[in-house]
């Protein structure tokens, strides 16, 4: 993307800033360990019900994925909402937490797996109490919301983990839909028709 110098300097800026925050996306991306989601997708394969669960902007990435992965037929519920059944024996938690420390999704964790669920857990610190716990791990390498320095990231707080959940959930319908070669049809016919 070029910038365009004659545009107002609040234009200029934002146009700068989307350039960034498109630049970490990427540069993340490439540095993600692809291999950790092949037991992703069998898990997601094999699951009688699929849970998620994430808090703040992190629950909207999930819910948005949520969404996608009831698309492709799968019986998917996001954690506290008022019609989540309970979980158990043969289910999936995919569990999202960008410091991987969060306390209600570290119990809702717990609480899958004292109930003989599988736990996948998303986030930036492979060695979070939410990481041990789960069954496998997924890594992010993002900043925490905490991490104030800027190494990894110029966005405030966990935007880039937050915009990166999106991304790669959205990557990983992707490849469920791509694996089911059902036509896009067919996907639509489960989209929401009361809006």
């Amino acid at each position: 993307m070029n910038i365009n110098n004659s545009l107002n300097p609040q234009t200029s800026d934002i146009q700068k800033n989307l350039q960034l925050v498109l630049d970490e996306n990427i540069q993340l991306a490439a540095k993600i360990d692809y291999s950790q989601f092949d037991t992703l997708i069998e898990k997601i394969q094999q699951a009688r019900s699929i849970f998620l669960i994430a808090s703040g902007r992190s629950g909207f990435s999930m819910r948005s994925a949520a969404m996608r992965l009831m698309h492709l037929g799968l019986q998917v519920y996001f954690v506290g909402d008022t019609t989540t059944p309970a979980i158990g024996h043969g289910d999936l938690l995919l569990a999202a937490s960008g410091s991987g420390t969060t306390s209600t999704i570290i119990t809702a964790a717990e609480k899958a797996k004292l109930f003989g669920a599988k736990v996948i857990a998303i986030s930036t610190n492979s060695s979070s109490a939410l990481a041990k716990l789960a069954d496998n791990h997924i890594q992010l390498p993002a900043a925490e919301k905490e991490d104030h320095g800027g190494s990894k990231s110029k966005q405030y707080a966990g935007s880039l983990f937050e915009q990166a959940l999106l991304l790669i959930t959205d990557a990983i319908f992707l490849a469920l839909w791509q694996l089911t070669g059902t036509p896009a049809e067919e996907l639509w016919k489960r989209h929401a028709n009361m809006e």
